[in-house]
C-alpha cells in the first residue's frame, strides 16, 4: 500500500473506476447477447428491437470512455450487419 496520501487517493479511485468499467462493459454483453439470441431464433422483430437497444448502450459506453469510438462503431457495425443478414 502506497504512504503518499494522493498515491492512495489513485488507488481509491482507479478500484471506483474498474468497477464501474466492468459494469458498463458487462451491460453491454448482455444487450449484445439479447440480438444474437434474437438472431438465432430468427425472430426478426425482436432482433431488430434488441438491435436497438443495443445501439443505445453501446453509444453510451463510448460516450463514458468505457470504449473507444473505433471499437463502439466496429460492434455496432457486426451487429448491424447480422441482423441485416436475416433479412
Amino acid at each position: 500500500m502506497a504512504n503518499i496520501k494522493s498515491a492512495k487517493k489513485r488507488i481509491l479511485v482507479a478500484q471506483t473506476r474498474t468497477e464501474r468499467n466492468k459494469a458498463i462493459r458487462s451491460k453491454v454483453k448482455t444487450y449484445v447477447k439479447k440480438v444474437n439470441a434474437a438472431i438465432e431464433a430468427g425472430d426478426k422483430a425482436a432482433a431488430n428491437e434488441a438491435l436497438k437497444a443495443a445501439i443505445s448502450e453501446i453509444s453510451k459506453a463510448e460516450s463514458k470512455g468505457v470504449y473507444h469510438a473505433n471499437t463502439a462503431s466496429r460492434k455496432v457495425s457486426r451487429l448491424s450487419k447480422a441482423v441485416a443478414a436475416m433479412n
